[in-house]
């Protein structure tokens, strides 16, 4: 697929792209970037080999690859911000500073998790961290993203709701009716479009007319942008940009994130649409985490030795949420039809 071009004609950052124009980040940032993204790395590593361990049942979509997306935007929210997203989750709960032992706790069907154990992967919810789920049915958390914006505005509260979806997603008929509405209303939604380039298995130029999503505003009015979803510092700096257009209520802004996902749709994907040499390619040339890495070990913020430390600790964080996640007992029957509507 063709690097698409971005409206100034500049070919945007990402697989492919030249990152080399957005601003640097300040050694704090790099390295709390670093660590962010090789929790939800070194997470879903750990949720992988559990799941192949029948330790997690149902569907399991892993964040692998696409770490900068949901750790750069998180970096331009405040306390009160909201998001939501689809069922490809446990980065956006992790970077919104959920607790890995009750993500995986979840994941594994057990009382500690984030909705005790019945929502499993798709389906966990934090309000104090302002994490609206998990949605399991494709397109379905655009409307409640959209309504979560309209909340804030109605309350009269300086807030903005991010608002994450594919670009399988953006196919969907409720995506356009929101992005009416929001529009109409100028509420404060960032629509952020994850474009891994494969939906469920298709790739984009076989499933669009219109493969720039960005555009896909333009009949409502709505600005919209390419980005390097691969990045960090690049997301992190169209975030401000969109972030301060809607806290001015200006209404919805989209981003679309050029990203990639290394593994397959979910667990049950062997990914045989694209080839090895593809994903090798952006593993060995656009690594979000690598790429971060190489700043620091060059600016001598850190030593080789130092960042296996941080590794060794994160691990360390990770393997106690699976030891707790395996120990923590299961739901009791009783509770069989709390917290559930009927």
């Amino acid at each position: 697929m063709a690097t698409p071009k971005n409206k100034a004609g500049e070919k945007p950052a990402g697989p492919g792209g030249n990152s080399g124009t957005v601003p640097d980040f300040t050694k704090e940032q790099d390295l709390a970037a670093y660590r962010d993204m090789l929790v939800i790395r070194r997470f879903e590593e750990k949720a992988g080999q559990m799941y192949g361990m029948g330790l997690i049942g149902g569907f399991c979509h892993l964040y692998i690859g696409q770490e900068a997306v949901v750790v750069g935007m998180q970096l331009a929210l405040k306390d009160g911000d909201q998001v939501i997203t689809g069922y490809r989750d446990h980065g956006h709960m992790l970077a919104c500073g959920m607790d890995a032992k009750g993500v995986m706790a979840e994941l594994t069907g057990r009382r500690g998790g984030y909705s005790r154990g019945k929502g499993g992967s798709m389906h966990m919810f934090s309000v104090e961290k302002g994490f609206f789920g998990g949605h399991g049915i494709v397109g379905a958390q655009v409307p409640i993203g959209t309504g979560l914006a309209f909340a804030s505005k109605y309350r009269d509260k300086d807030n903005v709701s991010v608002t994450y979806f594919g670009d399988g997603a953006a196919n969907q008929g409720q995506v356009y009716e929101s992005f009416n509405m929001a529009e109409l209303w100028k509420l404060p939604v960032i629509y952020v479009i994850e474009n891994n380039r494969y939906a469920m298995g298709t790739s984009l130029n076989r499933a669009s007319a219109q493969t720039d999503l960005s555009k896909r505003g333009l009949s409502f009015n709505i600005p919209g942008e390419q980005v390097d979803g691969m990045d960090v510092r690049a997301v992190k700096a169209a975030a401000d940009k969109a972030v301060a257009w809607c806290r001015a209520g200006k209404g919805p802004y989209i981003l679309e994130m050029l990203t990639y996902r290394y593994r397959g749709h979910s667990m049950s994907d062997p990914a045989k649409y694209r080839t090895r040499e593809e994903v090798e390619e952006v593993r060995s040339h656009h690594d979000p985490i690598d790429m971060v890495r190489q700043r620091i070990l060059e600016k001598k913020w850190m030593s080789e030795e130092q960042l296996k430390k941080v590794d060794a600790e994160v691990r360390d964080l990770v393997n106690a949420a699976s030891e707790f996640a395996t120990n923590d007992p299961e739901p009791d029957v009783s509770e069989l039809y709390t917290d559930v509507y009927r």
